[in-house]
């Protein structure tokens, strides 16, 4: 019994070791690519050419993120910061709502001395955006393709995440399965790196934040339409990601509005 169980531990690191040597030759954050590359993926899959055909109808590339769990935060970060790049005025609110987070988060008792490190090195980034223009826009794509500074974005944004979700405790509680708290839960699931998100690591950074993210859910469900949902609710997305199952990518409109 012992041995089959060391055998099963085994293939279950093999099988990880695996998933990490595919995943590092993977770019953190991939080149903008034309959407029509999906149908490659999926050439005898007549479900999914179905659903790509109505994504190709409403969207013109992708950008892909590396698979290492850190996806949502990863493309969050890097689509609305490319977003904001000819944003003036909606620049200036993000940056300000940025500085001003650090104090939130100490108030929350976040360990001031790590959090200034990393609030330190997310503003670096969110400065590198202010001025605009195509050299500012090489040097966002450098920045979050190296892994110092696009792991601390990460690291930056589940932070204002989970602070958000403590500071709404009472409500997202109703949220969450089994015996656990909000506090708990966050720990668990929303601070550690390479945690999958869910929706309700969505709702919670697009409420923080107060920026508009669209999700198209790319599945096995009924008809060939790529189903929307949009965080916050009823809000106008300024960020677009496809969602396959365990992972999210960058999406970008035909017809992007302001």
């Amino acid at each position: 019994m012992e041995s089959n169980a060391s055998q099963d531990e085994l293939i279950i690191q093999q099988h990880r070791e695996i998933e990490r040597e595919i995943s590092d030759t993977i770019k953190l954050i991939g080149e903008k690519e034309n959407l029509s590359t999906l149908k490659n993926e999926y050439i005898n899959d007549p479900v999914y050419q179905k659903k790509i055909l109505d994504l190709c109808n409403k969207y013109e590339n992708i950008r892909r993120t590396r698979p290492d769990g850190n996806c949502f935060f990863r493309a969050f970060g890097f689509a609305y910061l490319e977003h904001l790049l000819d944003k003036k005025d909606q620049y200036e609110r993000f940056r300000e709502l940025a500085e001003k987070s650090k104090d939130q988060l100490i108030a929350l008792r976040f360990p001031k001395f790590t959090l200034e490190d990393f609030h330190d090195v997310f503003m670096e980034v969110v400065n590198a955006v202010g001025e605009g223009g195509e050299e500012r826009m090489s040097e966002l794509y450098r920045m979050f393709n190296e892994q110092g500074y696009s792991d601390y974005v990460v690291v930056y944004l589940r932070l204002i995440a989970s602070a958000h979700l403590q500071e709404k405790a009472e409500f997202y509680q109703n949220f969450i399965e089994g015996n656990r708290t909000v506090i708990d839960f966050c720990h668990q699931e929303v601070e550690p790196m390479y945690k999958e998100s869910d929706h309700i690591h969505i709702i919670a950074l697009s409420s923080a934040l107060d920026v508009g993210i669209r999700v198209r859910y790319m599945d096995r469900g009924d008809g060939s339409e790529v189903i929307a949902h949009d965080f916050p609710e009823g809000t106008a997305p300024r960020v677009h990601l496809l969602y396959r199952p365990g992972h999210y990518d960058i999406l970008y409109e035909k017809n992007p509005s302001s």
